[in-house]
């Protein structure tokens, strides 16, 4: 009830800017109401990968689907086809009454891979990141802000070492937003689905050097109870490791940035 129960998405935005979203699950059609429907909206979305619980809100997205709006996707390419045909397959009858190209906005669909980018005046790193299939983690550098997101990472067994791409993107982050799934028990179980525990969370956040940190990608078999838990503890680890700030990701959470 408290920390919500939409699906990936993270919106960047700086005042005069085309704003960029982290991943467009269903939380993005929850966005889209606070944004303009009058085919004046442009953005960009770079999703970590094409998993259901990181797309499915594209259609469902107002802003994009009005004469006049634009809306660039970026992703990693998928084992068996482009990005952009990785979108049609799954957004298309029988599975959903529509596909992209029945949206009245245009949507563009682009790879993106071991690569940087520009957008605007944003400056993105992309780098692949352990999960299952391929994903992307992003680090953007704009307006004197650097933020960091990876939100699917698989931990190693030894839960101690790093991935040098996770260390990169994440390096003297001002905010890392990184993949805090399960407890120690629960990883035990599900070691090899592809996510990490809310202390190596913290570990990576220390390793880098990340100023705050914000849990993400929460179990959705934890309550409010458990997560106000989960949150304790890595406050208490960071504390011992010396991470400046932990937050556990809540829906409508807003984080703001004075410039420099």
């Amino acid at each position: 009830m408290r920390y919500g129960g939409n699906t990936a998405c993270v919106a960047l935005e700086v005042p005069g800017e085309d704003p960029i979203v982290f991943d467009i699950g269903t939380g993005l059609r929850f966005w889209g109401q606070h944004l303009p429907t009058d085919g004046s909206f442009h953005g960009s979305a770079l999703v970590s990968h094409m998993h259901w619980d990181h797309v499915q809100g594209l259609p469902f997205f107002v802003p994009a689907d009005r004469i006049g709006a634009t809306f660039d996707v970026y992703g990693p390419t998928p084992e068996e086809c482009s990005w952009s045909e990785g979108f049609h397959v799954f957004m298309r009858p029988p599975y959903f009454p529509v596909t992209p190209l029945d949206l009245r906005g245009e949507i563009r669909f682009h790879d993106l891979n071991h690569d940087g980018l520009v957008l605007g005046n944003a400056k993105v790193t992309s780098r692949p990141v352990p999960h299952i299939g391929p994903t992307n983690g992003y680090r953007i550098e704009w307006d004197g802000v650097s933020i960091c997101y990876i939100s699917d990472h698989q931990a190693p067994h030894d839960q101690k070492t790093i991935h040098p791409n996770v260390l990169e993107l994440a390096d003297g982050a001002d905010l890392l937003i990184h993949d805090a799934q399960y407890t120690p028990e629960e990883w035990e179980m599900k070691s090899h689905w592809g996510h990490c525990t809310v202390d190596y969370a913290v570990h990576v956040a220390r390793e880098a050097g990340a100023h705050s940190l914000v849990l993400f990608h929460h179990d959705p078999a934890h309550d409010d109870e458990e997560m106000d838990r989960l949150l304790d503890g890595a406050r208490q680890t960071a504390s011992r490791l010396g991470v400046d700030e932990v937050i556990a990701a809540f829906e409508g959470l807003t984080i703001s940035f004075e410039r420099g």
